[in-house]
């Protein structure tokens, strides 16, 4: 499991001499303090993308002395002196971390605009007030904010305010940045009559932005319907179907940004992660949170979540369904308790002179009553002595004598207890309990009756069992039954909140795992059906979220796309009514239509034009380049390339204007985008799954990945779903 980084701690947590505290910035408008007067010269109703000189002027003026002022903040964080302010090495130790920490927090990134909007607020009888919206809180030497964090109340009113819903705001202005630098704006006069709502045209500008390197984050451009999940209260678990381009893994980690700013110490206090659904795609987003003044946010795959044994093999698709299936936790379960028995004998403690007999039926009913009780393995095993050192007491105190803590305390650690214990309700190894659950047909039938058929369980068992646990060659499926079994004997700790990306593609065993590391906090849920790859793949997402241990949990839909464009949008959703027909259709609100292309080519001319189409889009277009292939074609296209001259990258390498080429393998293309995709041979991709259906559902993923253009090369038929449209 890796880290971003730490939790930032308390925004001020020290004070020098001479300087003053952090101001509250977490009230409305009327209440933030740091107001700045709305320009006298005020904007013509008309949105601009260019500024006159004194407008300009103005805003690079405030953008420098934000960043002067930023500076200054970790000057101070920088002079604390902490010498005389702990009592003793470790307590020092973990001040002058946090410190550090926050001197880090307070980096000034030239490159990332420090503010993105501003909000106007009329005043009677005077000049109005106005916020400047950033990523971080700013404040001055007096320790009035100059930009509020957009985390903030105050904020909500830049990415909600509508000519309809007015939130008391009569001008939202967005920044157009190059390279940090003010280079445009854009003016909405939401209480103006005369002034036709219309899309930003500096937003489209933003999405449509060229991109390189590391995902980015959407910050500046959140939508209303996207706010709404990102602020959704922390208490409540919000599972998120959303479209190909709707933004919903950009949506989770700003909704992680949100939380750790409205509820920070009860999130440091448990803790966060975002699990992603591999190490590439957790290389892509890493970047997010950091960008928002994040530091310190766990994340992992479900594979390092259930890391208890060394994956070595790979089960076939209808074994792996299997030990995906809900049913397997009850026949682990009854697995777990099978070592439990029945007491033969009375329980007989010798203290002093003294014999204490507890009969046999007692001790059988102290056990029935921890089974019913359905605690964990470990907990009912380390409850028992207690529960028997409890009747030897009861016999004590009925002869007359005062027993205290301490002699229950000594009863219970007595050998004949202990013995007894351990015959009755026998330690458990999670890993040795699985390998016999999969090797020993007659101890697997005795746990499955009833739950598995005699087919079923044939499937489930190794064809040659193994020698012991380090010969076993498990799989991650396996891994996922070891994870259970460890939960049944010892619960697993809960975080306060989890974020998980790519949800559809789970096991109910999976969610199950994922679950047990959110089961006293809440989750966001983040999927698309149709995007399911995994013959395992979730029908719905109430029986995601029922296996999940989160079934009251609210399902938001988002369908309107900003990433991909509308032409390629609409070609790839010819593909649900085969893959999730009901889902409805994803639309695009770009007003570019966008580049699709569909070429057939020669079959043995297909590797040498997907080099060709891929040296073509490098040469006349800006941006990042993905060519995704079907994973038993990488090796083939990526020998054209090399033959072509033609330098990539591979998934989660970062992409810089010299190497801006990524060849992806279809079925790491899940999460990731790139300005331009070349597509190498639908039929291969689909070809390459163990099902129609799965294979469909990939496609759709390597098709809806491209943020300006799709270019689709084939040498042999496209599926019949698409073949209309080519």
């Amino acid at each position: 499991m890796r880290k971003l980084a730490r939790l930032p701690p308390p925004r001020r947590p020290f004070r020098r001499a001479g300087s003053a505290a952090c101001r509250s910035e977490t009230g409305g408008p009327r209440h933030a303090r740091g107001r700045t007067a709305v320009p006298p010269d005020h904007q013509p109703p008309e949105a601009r993308t260019a500024m006159s000189a004194a407008p300009l002027d103005h805003e690079r003026a405030h953008l420098a002395a934000s960043r002067t002022a930023l500076r200054a903040m970790r000057a101070d964080a920088e002079a604390l002196d902490i010498t005389d302010v702990t009592a003793n090495w470790v307590n020092a130790e973990v001040l002058q971390s946090e410190l550090d920490l926050r001197i880090k927090a307070l980096a000034d990134l030239a490159d990332t605009p420090l503010f993105f909007g501003r909000l106007d607020y009329a005043k009677d009888g005077g000049p109005g007030e106005s916020f400047y919206i950033g990523r971080r809180h700013v404040h001055d030497a007096d320790g009035d904010p100059m930009v509020i964090d957009w985390r903030a109340p105050v904020s909500q009113a830049f990415y909600r305010a509508s000519k309809k819903e007015p939130m008391d705001v009569v001008l939202r202005r967005r920044f157009g940045y190059d390279r940090g630098e003010i280079t445009a704006y854009e003016d909405e006069h939401l209480t103006d009559p005369a002034e036709a709502a219309r899309s930003s045209a500096l937003l489209q500008r933003e999405i449509e932005r060229p991109r390189v390197g590391p995902m980015r984050d959407i910050v500046a451009t959140i939508q209303p319907e996207q706010d709404v999940i990102v602020r959704a209260e922390v208490g409540g678990t919000v599972c998120v179907q959303g479209a190909p381009g709707t933004g919903k893994t950009a949506v989770g980690l700003h909704r992680v940004a949100y939380l750790l700013y409205a509820h920070r110490e009860r999130l440091a206090r448990t803790g966060t992660l975002v699990i992603g659904p591999n190490d590439s795609f957790l290389r892509y987003i890493e970047q997010v949170l950091p960008a928002l003044g994040e530091l310190e946010v766990q994340q992992a795959t479900v594979a390092e979540l259930v890391a208890h044994v060394a994956v070595r093999g790979v089960d076939p698709a209808p074994v792996a369904r299997l030990k995906g299936d809900a049913r397997m936790a009850e026949v682990l379960r009854r697995a777990v308790r099978a070592g439990v028995t029945m007491p033969a004998e009375p329980v007989v403690v010798v203290r002093g002179s003294r014999r204490w007999r507890v009969p046999a039926y007692e001790v059988e009913e102290l056990v029935r009553e921890l089974l019913e009780r359905g605690i964990r393995y470990n907990s009912a095993r380390e409850a028992l002595p207690r529960r028997i050192a409890h009747a030897v007491l009861v016999r004590m105190e009925r002869a007359g004598e005062a027993p205290d803590d301490r002699v229950q305390d000594a009863v219970a650690r007595n050998p004949a207890v202990k013995a007894a214990v351990k015959a009755i309700w026998p330690a458990v190894d999670p890993v040795k309990l699985v390998l016999r659950l999969l090797s020993d047909a007659e101890f697997l039938a005795a746990h499955a009756e009833g739950i598995l058929d005699a087919d079923e369980q044939r499937l489930l068992l190794w064809e040659k069992p193994p020698r012991g646990v380090r010969s076993a060659r498990w799989s991650a499926a396996d891994a996922v039954l070891v994870d259970e079994a460890r939960d049944l004997v010892e619960r697993t700790p809960s975080l306060g909140h989890v974020v998980l990306d790519e949800a559809q593609d789970l096991s109910p065993m999976q969610y199950r795992a994922v679950g047990r590391r959110c089961s006293t906090g809440s989750a966001t849920v983040l999927g698309d059906i149709a995007q399911g790859t995994t013959p395992w793949a979730t029908e719905s997402w109430a029986a995601a979220l029922a296996h999940l241990g989160k079934p009251e949990a609210a399902v938001e839909e988002l369908t309107q796309g900003f990433r991909v464009p509308r032409e390629v949008i609409a070609y790839a959703s010819r593909l649900l009514p085969s893959i999730a027909p009901g889902l409805a259709e994803a639309t695009s609100i770009r007003e570019s239509a966008g580049d699709l292309a569909i070429r057939g080519v020669p079959p043995g001319a297909l590797d040498g034009a997907v080099a060709a189409a891929c040296a073509e889009v490098l040469g006349g277009r800006e941006g990042s380049v993905g060519l995704i292939a079907a994973d038993g074609r990488v090796a083939a296209v990526g020998a054209a390339l090399d033959a072509a001259g033609l330098p990539y990258l591979a998934p989660g390498e970062e992409t810089t204007s010299a190497a801006r080429l990524t060849l992806v393998p279809a079925s790491l293309a899940k999460g990731l985008e790139y300005d331009y995709v070349v597509l190498d041979d639908p039929a291969a991709i689909v070809a390459g799954e163990p099902d129609e259906r799965t294979g469909l559902r990939r496609l759709y993923v390597c098709l809806t990945r491209a943020v300006s253009g799709l270019t689709v090369l084939h040498a042999e038929p496209l599926p019949a779903q698409l073949a209309a449209a080519a």
